[in-house]
């Protein structure tokens, strides 16, 4: 049976994180850049350690200092972490955690902007381009434009994604994994419960739909 992973990122409270292991999470996300849902070093470690295995922890990042991720990586434990800003694909070897990238989908996406990238991550996600903002935006891609993704490595998607709308990206897409922040929120950093238990009933939901078609 198909199974589309979950992450929820931008997890900031301990209650939110247990409400997303709960609700079946595969992933728990907490970012360490600009942002309102950023937290320190030293919350993220609290956090984290609320977290069971086998359930990922992975932390985000923006063209952060090598020495800052490896201090994040050890003191939060994290499992994987996520690059979302320029970084290049030499920048992304050498962590001894999984890498994934974030890929921006604009107007004129292309997949060779990911191919740089082949071999040196373990994923790579794709999220709505915004030329203010590296992610966070609440705002979905063109599904319909990307195309089959290349197989060649597993691909998450992000953007705006909700219980309403997360079904149609998975069957446009056939992703490894879906990605939610914003549209399991009550406010910027601050998740709904119901909302999250909805995202991930509705993921599942269409993955049951994508086996009975």
């Amino acid at each position: 049976m198909r199974r589309t992973r979950v992450k929820i990122c931008g997890l900031t409270r301990e209650e939110d994180v247990v409400a997303a292991v709960e609700a079946g999470a595969d992933a728990c996300g907490f970012i360490f850049a600009p942002s309102p849902r950023r937290v320190s070093v030293e919350r993220a470690a609290e956090l984290t350690a609320l977290v069971p295995p086998p359930v990922a922890r992975v932390g985000v990042f923006v063209d952060a200092e090598r020495s800052f991720v490896d201090e994040a990586v050890r003191a939060c434990g994290l499992t994987s972490v996520q690059f979302s800003g320029t970084e290049s694909p030499e920048e992304c070897a050498g962590y001894g955690v999984s890498v994934v990238k974030v890929i921006a989908v604009g107007t004129d996406f292309d997949f060779s902007a990911a191919e740089p990238y082949r071999g040196l991550t373990a994923a790579l996600l794709l999220d709505t381009y915004d030329p203010q903002r590296a992610g966070g935006t609440s705002q979905t891609f063109a599904w319909q434009l990307i195309g089959e993704l290349p197989g060649w490595a597993p691909f998450f998607v992000a953007g705006g994604l909700t219980a309403d709308n997360v079904a149609s990206a998975i069957r446009t897409l056939k992703p490894f994994a879906i990605d939610a922040s914003s549209g399991v929120e009550s406010a910027p950093g601050i998740k709904d419960h119901d909302k999250i238990r909805a995202f991930c009933a509705a993921v599942r939901e269409a993955d049951q739909g994508e086996e009975d078609t």
